[in-house]
């Protein structure tokens, strides 16, 4: 294992900033896994850092195969991390909507090109990221529809679900998007949590890497390989949204088999503790997404299900 400074800018009243990276074999640029690009990002960052450790001893016993080389970055973002916030602390910029980056422009453009100067020529690309709205998920692969995705590769992972999504306008400054553009199979890999460390779905990733690279014959790994993926397009899920503000109360959990009329959430009026709506289910099928925050807007997609039959 090589220990590396990917992109460093240099600081007068504070430690340096430092985008730090683990390589692991030799060869071509075969693998990149990249964790945490915003401040909140623990389960991403704890999951590379399990990740490290998972490949130091896949070094050492020899089973990261000829030819291949493997970076694994777990934190774009350090600074926001050590206090807690969840895009750049000067000027609330989010780094994940910098890229390819720009090396004369503000600093978290000068760090997008920094980093994507390293890891843009990768084989496969794998982000560890998180969604735009508060909640947990059931893991699985995503994958934008930039014209180069490949779903029978996201399904060598072994995740419960591999998501297509129409890209948007504000995509193409994403990691994700412009790996693609760069020629590198990019894939943006969900688990259950954003902000709390959840070892269980970090073990599902984990083993889904470690699946992949196998099929791929770029490691030696034999272990559960993970389930039979179901692929489904994002506008096909189902969303359950709420009609009026207040106390949110879920009384289902992602992954939870749901029918059609069961009571899902509901909602309270936080001044005079009246439930003031409960959220059924409109079709029998599996909660992808739901909402884990204890308050929630008006016309707010709390849950996501996908269903048994298309609706």
């Amino acid at each position: 294992m090589q220990k590396k400074i990917i992109y460093e800018i240099k600081s007068l009243y504070r430690d340096h900033f430092r985008v730090n990276g683990y390589e692991f074999g030799d060869g071509k640029k075969s693998v990149c896994i990249v964790g945490s690009t915003r401040g909140n990002e623990i389960q991403q960052l704890y999951i590379c850092s399990q990740l490290v450790k998972a490949f130091k001893l896949l070094e050492q016993e020899n089973r990261i195969k000829e030819g291949h080389r493997i970076l694994i970055i777990p934190a774009v973002n350090p600074y926001s991390l050590n206090i807690k916030k969840r895009f750049w602390p000067t000027d609330n910029t989010d780094i994940n909507r910098m890229f390819p980056g720009y090396n004369l422009g503000e600093t978290t453009q000068r760090i997008a090109a920094g980093v994507f100067d390293v890891i843009k020529e990768y084989t496969y690309g794998m982000q560890f990221t998180s969604f735009y709205t508060p909640g947990k998920f059931t893991p699985h692969i995503r994958m934008m529809k930039a014209g180069f995705e490949n779903t029978d590769l996201a399904k060598k992972f072994g995740m419960p679900y591999v998501v297509l999504r129409n890209t948007r306008p504000y995509d193409t400054t994403t990691l994700n998007y412009n790996w693609q553009i760069w020629e590198t199979h990019a894939f943006s890999i969900y688990t259950t949590t954003t902000s709390q460390i959840d070892k269980e779905s970090a073990q599902t990733a984990i083993r889904s890497i470690l699946n992949f690279l196998s099929k791929e014959n770029i490691v030696e790994y034999h272990g559960h390989e993970g389930y039979v993926s179901l692929v489904v397009e994002d506008t096909d899920m189902v969303p359950v949204r709420t009609k009026s503000a207040g106390i949110f109360e879920s009384l289902v959990k992602a992954g939870d088999e749901i029918y059609r009329g069961q009571l899902l959430g509901q909602i309270t009026d936080p001044y005079e503790g009246e439930i003031t709506e409960q959220l059924y289910s409109p079709v029998d099928g599996m909660v992808f997404f739901a909402h884990d925050e204890p308050l929630t807007y008006a016309d707010a997609a709390v849950y996501k299900l996908v269903a048994h039959e298309k609706v």
